[in-house]
């Protein structure tokens, strides 16, 4: 019959094995085939852009400064920051949960009886508890908190990635309006010339009021063109400020023409996503987290330990007549197996099993969608790239276009409306060249977050 409770007691600790297991990566995801064949992609290259510092890869002092003063003024990250700080204290809490629990009660008490002589009766003990992880709860519990931890500092990782995104992409904005601005001022210029010119040419007869009326129609349209240039630059500078976390102020910068495209990019390996990328890194300590929760909720089904004691004085021993001091010493353990529980502990485990599964949907996904961003800024950066190369040759096409219409013009060989024409396609097309290039710079920034950069 003693062999009975020493056969439970072995088969409990067997079955408990799978309690102590660690995390391990699930083997199905496949990631090999994230990326798409690219002529920007240095596939021979195991570096990736994402572990670029972004000093290196925003070399602009000015964009530089304003990253700076982002990641000291964000609120969004300072309270990322917090968030870790709060992980951080739950895991010590967790790591504590091992030790013993001391508790100091001193008490007293005064008693008279019928009036007599009041007689005080004081204890000072200290207790102590402390519960044996025999099955692993508090073991689970700790590396939860470590997981919730980890995936806390991958979010503030997230978020320092898409604030320092962010704030290149605004400035990247402001270059391309001051760039259009500009151009606007210069085509205003022009255009205002031409317009005394006609009237001077309307005076002596060579040309008729409504070419005159149409040139001064057309200055109105820049005009008003031009003014929502500079309200566009002026909210864009006012959302900067509120991304580096300070009141509205002048940003200072460069121009567009000082930005520079890195010739090849090399997007590395899709695995370094699963190291570099924030997000993905922060879903599979979600996936870990919930393995480790899944755990406890299968300890709860063993029993638990528990072992305690006191020590302490008292001035009350019990005799009646003399009423003398001493030490007073306990010791108690106790197990608790739970035996029924209304189906609360199944119940437990089955949302547990739940939730791990929805974490690893959710890390598979993460990983899709980094594979889909990677793809699509790789093709943007050449797509805006081929068309910055057509904008320029067409750019120049209108420009000697432009030259030879306003020839004809003055001979009277060529009417107004081509003239018109050929301007307001040169100052499309010197927008549009200038939109080409900021939009392949937002598509380099693109990647780079893509990749995880910035979150270090």
């Amino acid at each position: 019959m003693k062999f009975i409770p020493f056969s439970i007691t072995i088969l409990l600790l067997l079955t408990s094995c799978s309690l102590y297991n660690n995390y391990s990566r699930p083997q199905e995801i496949q990631i090999d085939a994230l990326y798409n064949e690219s002529t920007m992609l240095n596939s021979d290259s195991l570096a990736s852009l994402g572990f670029m510092p972004w000093r290196e890869l925003f070399t602009d002092s000015c964009l530089q400064s304003l990253i700076e003063d982002g990641l000291q003024s964000n609120t969004d990250l300072q309270i990322a920051m917090l968030r870790i700080d709060e992980a951080q204290a739950g895991l010590s809490a967790a790591k504590l949960a091992f030790l013993p629990s001391l508790t100091f009660s001193p008490n007293g008490a005064i008693t008279s009886v019928n009036g007599g002589k009041a007689s005080q009766i004081y204890e000072i003990p200290v207790s102590l508890t402390w519960e044996i992880d025999i099955f692993g709860k508090l073991r689970n519990s700790k590396k939860e908190q470590q997981m919730q931890l980890l995936g806390q500092q991958a979010y503030a990782g997230a978020v320092q990635s898409e604030l320092i995104a962010s704030i290149a992409n605004s400035y990247y904005a402001l270059l391309m309006l001051d760039g259009q601005i500009e151009i606007s001022t210069q085509t205003i210029y022009l255009w205002r010339e031409q317009v005394r010119t006609m009237e001077l040419q309307l005076k002596v007869g060579d040309i008729r009021e409504n070419a005159l009326s149409q040139a001064k129609a057309n200055l109105e349209e820049l005009l008003s063109m031009h003014n929502t240039l500079i309200r566009q630059r002026h909210e864009t500078e006012n959302s900067l400020c509120t991304l580096l976390g300070v009141v509205s102020y002048d940003i200072p910068r460069l121009s567009i023409d000082n930005q520079n495209i890195p010739e090849k990019i090399s997007v590395g390996l899709p695995l370094h996503l699963l190291s570099c990328r924030p997000d993905v890194i922060q879903a599979e300590m979600n996936l870990a987290s919930a393995y480790y929760a899944t755990n406890q909720s299968r300890a709860a089904f063993y029993p638990s330990l528990t072992i305690g004691g006191s020590v302490g004085w008292t001035n009350a021993l019990g005799q009646a007549v003399t009423n003398p001091g001493g030490w007073i010493l306990s010791a108690l353990g106790s197990l608790a197996q739970p035996i029924f529980q209304r189906g609360k502990l199944i119940s437990n485990l089955r949302i547990s099993k739940d939730e791990e599964q929805i974490a690893l949907l959710n890390y598979k996904q993460a990983l899709i969608n980094a594979g889909q961003e990677v793809n699509d800024a790789l093709y943007a950066i050449e797509s805006y790239g081929n068309d910055y190369s057509f904008h320029k040759n067409q750019c120049s096409a209108l420009e000697r276009t432009v030259k030879s219409n306003e020839l004809l013009f003055r001979t009277n060989n060529a009417t107004y409306l081509e003239l018109l024409t050929s301007r307001q396609n040169l100052l499309n097309s010197r927008l549009n060249l200038i939109a080409d290039r900021v939009s392949q710079l937002q598509a380099v920034v693109k990647l780079y977050k893509a990749l995880g950069g910035g979150a270090k």
